[in-house]
């Protein structure tokens, strides 16, 4: 896969002062810490807003880890497609019927070291279904599922537990889906506060 600011030598030690910085100024807290495994899927939830990737970006260089991210391909259009491919972004176009499990089942193979996010909604908005590419990636390339998050409420963002799939994908999505019912996502924490406001 192509190189990126992670992966590129002298330049993600640049990012990572104004990182911490710019999350304290807006706030944001860190917690937990990456796997030690070298490769993983990284599932990043609740994803429902642009804001989201930049949240990602900053806490992938607090927290010292690399990372690649998969993107609707409209985004990679355009002159800032160089940009978001430089960024970690992978293009996938949801419109084809390719088959992507496979084709990033094949990336883990070729490369030593890989770290995929996937945001499991496959979509910006609050959904109560996920997508299960990224499980049966995981389960593919035979590397664990770490729980990334971002809780909007309480303005904290990092790790959860990690998941080592065991095929039954209905008991692994039930953990999996568990921890995430805590975490509050841009969208639903506006709508929260708009019900609430709207309360007499």
């Amino acid at each position: 896969m192509q190189k990126n600011l992670f992966n590129t030598p002298l330049v993600s030690p640049l990012f990572k002062l104004p990182s911490i910085v710019g999350l304290k100024l807006v706030g944001w807290k860190t917690e937990g810490t990456p796997p030690q495994e070298k490769s993983f899927v990284l599932v990043a939830a609740p994803h429902e807003s642009n804001y989201d990737l930049a949240l990602l970006l900053a806490i992938g260089f607090v927290l010292d880890f690399k990372l690649y991210w998969m993107g609707k391909d409209s985004l990679f259009k355009g002159p800032l497609g160089p940009i978001m491919r430089w960024l970690g972004g992978v293009p996938v176009d949801r419109s084809k019927s390719n088959n992507l499990v496979d084709q990033m089942v094949r990336n883990f193979a070729e490369m030593d070291e890989l770290v995929l996010t996937i945001p499991p909604e496959g979509t910006r908005s609050h959904v109560e279904r996920w997508k299960t590419g990224f499980y049966y990636i995981a389960v593919g390339a035979e590397v664990p599922i770490a729980l990334g998050f971002v809780d909007y409420k309480n303005k904290v963002g990092g790790f959860g537990p990690i998941c080592y799939p065991c095929g039954d994908i209905d008991k692994d999505l039930k953990i999996i889906q568990n921890f995430y019912s805590t975490k509050t996502g841009r969208t639903q924490l506006k709508e929260q506060r708009a019900a609430s406001a709207a309360q007499p």
